[in-house]
């Protein structure tokens, strides 16, 4: 029935009737639903006092109160419901198999390694793949998921089996689920020195919520101190009885490093998945799946790796992954070469995107183009939405003159760019959970997929934000405009190193900077030899001045040979002093390091704390 509510407005009160709205409505998608004028209900929040504009995406608490005060239950639908819903208009099944039973093929097992940071993933992978993926991750982290496919022999049987890797460091918690939904099988990596640690019980509790089988790999026997043994117990308080105690989890003793008993965990995997999984896929049916990691690469554009869940994904179908579409003009695999299709649980890389897909957005081939650029379009405006609705502050007409009172909200402004979307979610993720007290506000004004770039720049300027380049640099003319215009562009390579530092420079409590100082260089002239002192050396100094107890580094021909010696005795003749000038002989004694030799060079040098601007 209709009843005045404000200032004589007329306003449709429910009673008690259910509006369905998507997260980040308007005022006016409400109006809609109830078949009232918007105005009317920008009048009602004025009364609550809360100032929203018809258009503005408003919070999940504002459409609750806003349905209170008209007596209508607000039920927010969440993303994946609307995203079926809009997949159903588009009479598109998500999700399922196509065809009968006949139509089902036996597809490979989707096995995601997971465990505590520095256990040994990545190195298993390279042990099974004879590769070696360590040596180029940023210290000792593996930042971004990766997959590959391997075949073993089980029973005279060669059985291919899909590996997903995922990262360790807590930061990477997103990553970790997202590998666990993805998955048929868990692999739990635990070192047999270090035992259960946080991220070990972490990435069991994926798994378990994931509800996959688990396989222990109980890595680093070959190191001192390993017990095996203290492992299984300590993994039996978790629900993982291993099958010699009676219990139904398999557990393989390994060394990824020594490559012992690789074999036997390939084949543990493959008879936990004939055991306890029915692993079939139509592989007829178009295309469906998940995108595991997506970045922009700087030749070929936007690339995402997929993992095809079912159906086959040929070079030349139109797909949508979230909010990204197009026509696939090429597919690597995991060695970087070509293929032309691939099937049910294959990983590959997919290139011919419009834009970066989030990782862990669904993909779907569709028959059309133009399909795919709606369905995408209307992801993106349902994202967007909800980030709008998500960034809003809710001030009240009470607190606003507070508000904007200088210096009562001190607010730090981020914009932060990465090499793939898995790391820029991750990282800031990690930053909005920092703790730094009431008076701190962290805002993530813009994040994204790729260089830093002019607009990014533009942003910072606008809004006095500081912009974070995650394994990305400025491209361009970025780097002199954030010069010029005074933009503080931070790089990092690590996750933590960036948690840390945001962190610290939040809490006023910013580390020093050190820039290293040249002192001085000597020639070697001469080598003596003292049973006492080991070997001396007689120099001449050929620039600044050489001083007792500060840090050296040998140069022979240009090059570096030991780094972080010590000065630790220096002589004029007979007599030991402190220092020696340029153009003086004298001696010098580096302690216990005596590879030197004639026309080798000793440069010193200081650090010293270096002002911030």
């Amino acid at each position: 029935m209709q009843a005045p509510s404000v200032g004589g407005v007329m306003l449709p009160r429910g009673n008690g009737e259910t509006v369905r709205l998507s997260r980040g409505a308007s005022l006016t998608d409400f109006a809609e639903k109830i078949n009232a004028n918007p105005a009317s209900l920008v009048a009602v929040m004025m009364n609550l006092g809360e100032m929203v504009t018809a258009t503005q995406s408003v919070s999940d608490e504002t459409l609750h109160l806003l349905g209170g005060e008209m007596n209508y239950v607000v039920q927010i639908v969440s993303p994946e419901e609307e995203d079926r819903e809009l997949l159903e208009s588009f009479s598109i099944e998500f999700g399922e198999d196509e065809g009968g039973e006949e139509a089902l093929m036996s597809r490979p097992p989707v096995v995601t390694v997971m465990g505590h940071v520095d256990h040994g993933k990545t190195r298993l992978l390279d042990a099974i793949r004879k590769t070696n993926v360590v040596a180029g991750e940023a210290g000792g982290i593996t930042q971004h998921i990766g997959a590959y496919q391997v075949a073993t022999e089980v029973n005279g049987e060669e059985r291919p089996i899909t590996f997903i890797d995922t990262p360790g460091h807590e930061a990477f918690t997103a990553m970790r689920a997202r590998g666990a939904k993805s998955t048929d099988i868990a692999i739990l990596v635990v070192a047999a020195n270090d035992g259960v640690m946080p991220q070990t019980i972490e990435a069991l509790n994926h798994a378990k919520a994931a509800d996959v089988p688990i396989v222990v790999a109980v890595n680093k026997i070959d190191v001192e101190g390993a017990d095996p043994t203290k492992v299984r117990g300590q993994l039996t308080e978790f629900g993982l009885v291993a099958e010699e105690y009676g219990g139904d989890t398999m557990f393989v003793d390994i060394s990824a490093r020594q490559g012992l008993n690789i074999e036997q965990l390939l084949e543990a995997v493959v008879l936990t998945a004939d055991a306890s999984l029915d692993l079939r896929a139509n592989p007829e049916q178009d295309a469906q799946g998940i995108a595991i990691e997506a970045h922009l690469d700087k030749g070929r554009g936007a690339v995402a790796t997929v993992l095809v869940q079912r159906g086959t994904l040929r070079v030349g179908d139109t797909m949508v992954a979230g909010d990204a579409y197009g026509r696939v003009r090429a597919m690597l695999d995991d060695k970087g070469e070509n293929v032309e299709e691939a099937g049910p649980s294959t990983p590959v890389l997919v290139l011919g995107l419009t834009n970066v897909p989030g990782a862990g957005d669904n993909f779907l081939v569709v028959d059309e183009d133009r399909t795919a650029r709606q369905i995408a379009e209307k992801r993106a405006a349902r994202e967007r939405n909800a980030a709008f609705a998500k960034r809003v502050r809710r001030v009240s007409l009470e607190d606003l003159d507070k508000v904007l009172k200088a210096g009562e909200i001190q607010q730090l402004n981020l914009i932060i760019k990465g090499d793939a979307s898995g790391a820029v979610e991750a990282l800031e993720s990690s930053l909005l959970q920092l703790d730094v007290g009431e008076e701190v506000d962290i805002r993530v004004l813009h994040r994204g997929v790729g260089a830093v770039t002019e607009s990014d720049i533009d942003l910072a300027m606008g809004s006095d934000a500081i912009v974070i380049g995650y394994n990305v640099r400025a491209a361009g003319r970025a780097a002199q405009m954030a010069e010029r215009e005074g933009v503080d562009v931070r790089y990092y390579s690590v996750i933590y190193q960036a948690i840390e530092e945001i962190e610290a420079a939040l809490k006023g409590m910013l580390k020093p900077e050190y820039e290293e100082v040249e002192l001085g260089t000597a020639e070697i002239r001469e080598v003596f030899r003292s049973s006492k002192l080991g070997n001396i050396a007689g120099v001449l100094i050929r620039s600044g001045e050489v001083k007792r107890n500060t840090k050296a580094r040998l140069l022979r021909d240009g090059k570096v040979i030991a780094e972080d010696l010590n000065i630790q005795g220096l002589r004029r003749f007979k007599d030991d002093v402190t220092e020696i000038r340029e153009g003086f002989e004298g001696g010098i004694n580096l302690g216990n390091f005596n590879d030197i030799k004639v026309d080798d060079v000793i440069a010193t040098y200081e650090m010293r704390e270096k002002p911030r601007a």
